[in-house]
């Protein structure tokens, strides 16, 4: 009697384990919806890798993904990787999929969904995303010191927080380094848009503008930069999500790094050993998510260190130091204490027609950063409505 009670409880564990995540035999099938081409070596390639790094690592994962999917089409793809391919969870990698993911999560509540960039959380749907803030600020540091003009072009997507925190950070480097230079945004509206970036770059450099940072999905500000400094005029460029220093190995200083490889790793084996929770994933520096530089391989581009060792900032905590050195402090600050030992929105800091934003010894929240929606005092201009 008390063996077969001892196999009842075993059975009923077995029982229970299934019930919250997946059985060992079973897969897990995982939808990726890309808003551009995978082949964009931007935002949609990086996920894309990060798919694959996955899916390697996960012997139980299967994938399918779906690119360019305008952000009007969401729906009609989300549940078609619902019922036709037969999805237990789907990552909807683009700011505009946010309402169609969460009604998605309503229509099919077995189902999981997390959507990338996004603040709405359901029951069945999550966040996630890889936040780059940090090293947009790094960049800056190096872009302020290595202008010669004071005049910084931004090329930029769409006017909505994320864009706005990653320029404004981006600045309150450059201001740290060089307090008179300031960015000049020129806005694409378009995520994938080589013509409409090449364009921008082009007017940024031809009104005075000697160094390019960017929010769009293709290397084409950086072939830009590439081709005016091969004619003899250096313009400095900090690439965007991808390793694109072999796209402008004369203009790519640096640049910022996703690895949604570890964060997909995470979430999908949540979900598969049935311990994931809806809630929103933010990860920066600290967790390996966002790393600095042009390529995997150097944070800053050889060609340029030797000018970053020789310009000389002064500093509250370091003293004198060089801007390499500085760039080097701080990186290694955001990786082993995070926001906690180091934040670029720490106060005072003032937008551009004069209002204090956050007060000294005060921090922006997590939630400030995601809602950010103005320009801090060394961005020209206004954020468009």
């Amino acid at each position: 009697m008390r063996i077969t009670k001892v196999f009842i409880i075993i059975g009923l564990c077995f029982v229970l384990a299934a019930g919250m995540g997946f059985a060992a035999d079973k897969k897990l099938k995982a939808g990726f919806i890309y808003v551009g081409p995978v082949g964009d070596y931007g935002w949609s390639h990086a996920h894309d890798v990060g798919r694959k790094f996955a899916e390697q690592k996960l012997p139980w994962l299967e994938t399918i993904f779906i690119e360019s999917v305008a952000e009007a089409d969401s729906a009609r793809i989300i549940d078609r990787l619902i019922q036709e391919e037969k999805c237990d969870v789907v990552f909807t990698t683009s700011f505009g999929y946010m309402e169609d993911t969460v009604k998605a999560g309503g229509k099919y509540p077995d189902k999981k969904f997390m959507h990338c960039s996004g603040f709405k959380q359901t029951p069945n749907v999550g966040t996630y995303f890889a936040d780059l803030y940090q090293t947009y600020y790094l960049n800056g540091l190096m872009a302020g010191a290595l202008t010669k003009t004071d005049k910084i072009g931004y090329v930029a997507a769409f006017p909505i927080p994320e864009l706005i925190r990653h320029i404004d950070a981006f600045a309150l480097g450059i201001k740290a380094t060089n307090p008179k230079a300031k960015v000049h945004v020129k806005w694409i509206y378009a995520w994938y848009g080589p013509d409409k970036a090449r364009e921008a770059a082009e007017s940024l450099i031809a009104e005075g503008c000697d160094t390019l940072a960017f929010t769009e999905d293709t290397p084409a500000v950086i072939e830009v930069g590439q081709e005016h400094t091969e004619k003899g005029k250096q313009i400095y460029t900090f690439s965007h999500y991808s390793p694109m220093q072999q796209y402008g190995k004369d203009s790519v200083v640096s640049g910022q790094l996703v690895d949604w490889g570890v964060m997909y790793v995470k979430i999908l084996s949540d979900i598969y050993n049935g311990t994931w929770k809806s809630a929103d994933e933010w990860w920066l520096i600290r967790e390996n998510a966002a790393i600095l530089g042009g390529t995997f391989n150097d944070i800053i581009n050889p060609k340029f260190t030797g000018e970053l060792k020789t310009a000389m900032v002064d500093t509250a905590d370091f003293g004198k130091i060089s801007v390499y050195e500085l760039v080097v402090k701080r990186y290694d600050q955001m990786k082993t204490g995070g926001p906690d030992l180091f934040d670029p929105f720490d106060g005072p800091i003032n937008d551009n027609i004069g209002k204090l934003r956050i007060k000294k010894g005060q921090r922006a929240s997590k939630g400030d950063l995601l809602s950010i929606m103005y320009y801090v005092d060394n961005v020209a201009g206004s954020i468009p409505k």
